[in-house]
């Protein structure tokens, strides 16, 4: 089965990069948005995904792959929401802002600026390869 990318957005306050790399491995819970949850739903694992720090900082910060697929949200009563587990690969060398994603056309078509409120999006293999180059880690 062919790797797929993603990007997940955690805000920094909530739940930061360091946190997971601390950790080893995290939950990725709590997401309620139907489009978003159908992308968690979609992973497999080994799929890869950038850290995205939101609200605050708003930039990548490192890479991470899924190391469980879809399972019910132990933060969701209902049973209607599910989540993913992801461990840390690679730490970015320097992060990559919000601002300089907007103003690269090689990523103009990027869910994150599409769908700017999108908390788990797709990431074309193009556009993985291409920021992994500018995070400085190998893709």
């Amino acid at each position: 089965m062919t790797t797929q990318y993603w990007l997940m957005k955690s805000e920094p306050d909530v739940y930061p990069w360091s946190r997971l790399v601390a950790d080893g491995r995290g939950h990725w819970d709590g997401v309620r948005n139907h489009q978003a949850a159908r992308n968690l739903r979609d992973m497999r694992c080994g799929d890869r995904a950038f850290f995205y720090h939101s609200n605050i900082g708003k930039e990548i910060v490192g890479t991470m792959t899924i190391v469980r697929t879809w399972y019910p949200d132990h933060t969701d009563p209902t049973g209607k929401w599910g989540m993913v587990d992801v461990a840390p690969l690679a730490p970015a060398s320097t992060p990559l802002t919000l601002a300089e994603i907007k103003v690269d056309p090689a990523l103009a078509d990027m869910a994150l600026l599409r769908q700017s409120r999108l908390s788990v999006g797709p990431v074309t293999p193009e556009a993985w390869a291409h920021i992994c180059r500018r995070l400085g880690i190998d893709a």
